[in-house]
């Protein structure tokens, strides 16, 4: 089974639609293949290219252990007030500040309300972007291998 590559349909930085030329050609299915993952997009118009940035680099920061070790100091930081509430230490053992209703709340808005509504969708579609890109570079380098086979034969 021999593969065929495609070739760009014009020689710019970017074609009208807003996609960038591929930089490893396309798949014989007409999937460009590009070196950056952001590439994988439409990228028309600058609300496109905003998107698609943000979503990759807050998959590319949040999906680190340097987030998950702050998002875990925030989770912490409500759990004095519980700790008091549920009478397992002394309201007067702590500082007032931790267990405020006011902080209690703010911890609360952020771990619940923000990262749950706002970050997970945000990583949702940077994942599927990363994953485009993975899709097409691994479906080029089968064809490429094939091809290689085809001629060893």
């Amino acid at each position: 089974m021999s593969s065929t590559t495609l070739t760009p349909p014009s020689t710019g930085p970017a074609t009208p639609s807003g996609r960038h030329h591929p930089q490893h050609g396309y798949t014989k299915h007409g999937h460009a293949v590009h070196g950056k993952t952001t590439d994988h997009l439409p990228s028309a118009t600058r609300y496109q290219r905003f998107n698609k940035a943000a979503a990759v680099l807050i998959t590319d920061k949040v999906g680190t252990m340097t987030c998950t070790w702050i998002f875990c100091v925030i989770a912490l930081l409500s759990l004095p007030a519980v700790l008091t509430t549920a009478s397992i230490i002394p309201a007067h053992a702590l500082p007032s500040v931790v267990t405020r209703a006011s902080t209690i709340a703010l911890i609360s808005w952020i771990a619940q309300t923000f990262l749950q509504l706002v970050l997970l969708p945000a990583i949702m579609v940077g994942q599927n972007v990363q994953s485009e890109a993975a899709d097409a570079r691994a479906a080029k380098t089968f064809e490429d291998v094939e091809t290689v086979l085809n001629k060893v034969e």
